[in-house]
């Protein structure tokens, strides 16, 4: 009596589960989704020929200082860089007397206590310490940013899909005012006069909180024998130095990559050298 009540029951949920695959389809088929601006028009980040890209590419130490100057220039008024130290800039050429001249000077102090009252208060950098954020705490940012967070970039580039290609793609891809076909299909989407957002194909919804950061040649000063400092290199300078905080490892991670490949490469052939010489005289007896 079981055995038969169970078949029923099994035949039931499949009857149902073949039922709801069938609805969804037709359901599918004639109500297609509605499109939406995010859709229609959002852009895929263009590809940049990083120096990094590939099993064998390296970090441009040059272009990773540089890339640093941009964020302490530019990004540094609002971003942080809470998981980087200020010693491991030594990582991308610094030395050791530069990074204590960087982190002596930079411009916000790092967050300590008073031994005397125990009362909040804020010394210079050193060496060893994080690379302080602009502001206290989540709500401070907001306050200062129209409500919106300001996202902290050490892992941006990780954090996003083709990291690199993106933040280059959105620091570049401001436009100073939206298509006139995407606010005829979508008049929902206008950003109104008075908003403090911005449009952005490259951004997910279309409209950013942040200001175009970069927005003229020499907006940072470049040293000697480097490139000129166009809106395009500082956005792809700084591009490739938030690769570095997200990936600092990436370089010794290739060359164990490519020496395991090795290794692999050369067990393998041993692997088969030794089937070959120990089965060889089993096959000739054979």
């Amino acid at each position: 009596m079981v055995r038969p009540i169970a078949f029923l029951v099994g035949l039931f949920f499949a009857g149902m589960l073949v039922y709801s695959g069938i609805r969804g389809a037709i359901v599918l088929v004639t109500e297609p989704t509605a499109k939406t601006a995010e859709k229609v028009f959002h852009k895929h980040p263009r590809h940049v020929d990083w120096s990094f890209n590939g099993p064998l590419g390296k970090f441009d130490q040059a272009q990773l200082q540089r890339g640093f100057q941009v964020y302490k220039e530019v990004c540094a008024a609002c971003h942080g860089l809470k998981l980087v130290s200020f010693r491991d800039l030594q990582n991308i050429g610094y030395t050791e007397g530069q990074v204590k001249t960087i982190a002596t000077e930079w411009a916000i102090e790092t967050p300590t206590v008073n031994p005397e009252t125990g009362e909040p208060a804020t010394r210079k950098s050193i060496p060893a310490d994080k690379i302080p954020s602009n502001f206290a705490n989540d709500t401070a940012a907001r306050a200062a940013n129209n409500n919106a967070l300001p996202p902290d970039l050490s892992l941006i580039t990780k954090a996003r899909h083709n990291g690199p290609d993106y933040v280059y793609s959105l620091l570049t891809g401001y436009v100073a005012k939206q298509p006139a076909e995407l606010v005829k299909q979508f008049p929902d989407s206008e950003i109104k006069k008075g908003s403090t957002l911005h449009y952005n194909p490259y951004f997910a919804n279309l409209n950013i909180a942040m200001a175009p950061p970069i927005i003229a040649n020499d907006q940072v000063t470049y040293g000697e024998g480097a490139p000129k400092a166009t809106v395009d290199q500082m956005a792809k300078d700084v591009s490739a130095f938030l690769t570095w905080t997200a990936e600092p490892k990436l370089e010794v991670r290739k060359q164990t990559g490519l020496a395991v490949f090795i290794f692999l490469l050369a067990f393998t052939w041993l692997a088969w050298m030794s089937y070959q010489n120990i089965w060889s005289e089993k096959k000739k007896k054979a």
